[in-house]
């Protein structure tokens, strides 16, 4: 019987973690739409600030996310404090900025391209920008399993903790497919759900363009 061989705190361990997965991945999409909407616009607006822009999303874009998260747990003192109140990120928020350049530079990116296609008379065109986005979430949400490597109790980390208590290979490999099935199976209801917002959004502009 599956899931038998496995601890009894095996599977509200794995939905716990999940949460977490899914909290670091928002918290890096809201911090990158507003990072990279700046960085976007700045870019199209060209110019010296342009090139700017366009050499930080480069740079964002290149940034491994695990050099990032170390960078930023040597850099802030684990006492770190302003005014007497502690300041130094927890590990979910420092695994959730380290996803932040990508994040960052995917919505500069896609950004700028919806915006351009506004511009062009093209809101289907524009709405594109829904699915790219959703696309970059479940990336992060895949990605924040990085947080595994400094203590960070998410899905992972759950998984790879269950493995080690497993005597078999063939156990082992049941995990592993039960931890793909249920990550498969969320984000997989995730892309059927912004395709279907983005069919109703998509209809419902060219119900409103002049002349339907």
């Amino acid at each position: 019987m599956i899931g038998k061989q496995f601890s009894a705190d095996f599977f509200p361990d794995l939905l716990a973690g999940m949460v977490v997965n899914f909290e670091i991945a928002a918290i890096a999409l809201v911090v990158g739409l507003a990072l990279g909407a700046l960085l976007g616009l700045m870019r199209l607006s060209g110019g010296a600030l342009g090139a700017v822009a366009t050499s930080l999303i480069g740079l964002m874009r290149a940034a491994p996310t695990f050099v990032v998260m170390f960078f930023l747990l040597n850099i802030i003192p684990r006492d770190a404090a302003l005014f007497g109140v502690g300041v130094a990120p927890s590990g979910i928020m420092t695994v959730a900025l380290s996803l932040v350049p990508y994040s960052a530079s995917y919505v500069a990116d896609n950004g700028a391209e919806a915006l351009k296609q506004l511009r062009a008379g093209s809101p289907l065109g524009a709405l594109q920008f829904l699915p790219n986005i959703t696309r970059a979430f479940f990336v992060l949400v895949m990605s924040s399993s990085a947080g595994a490597a400094i203590g960070v109790t998410e899905g992972i980390a759950v998984i790879l903790r269950e493995a080690v208590l497993l005597p078999s290979l063939g156990d082992k490999l049941v995990l592993f497919a039960v931890g793909i099935l249920f990550f498969g199976i969320t984000l997989q209801a995730g892309f059927a759900l912004m395709r279907l917002l983005q069919r109703y959004l998509g209809r419902r502009t060219v119900r409103d363009e002049p002349g339907v």
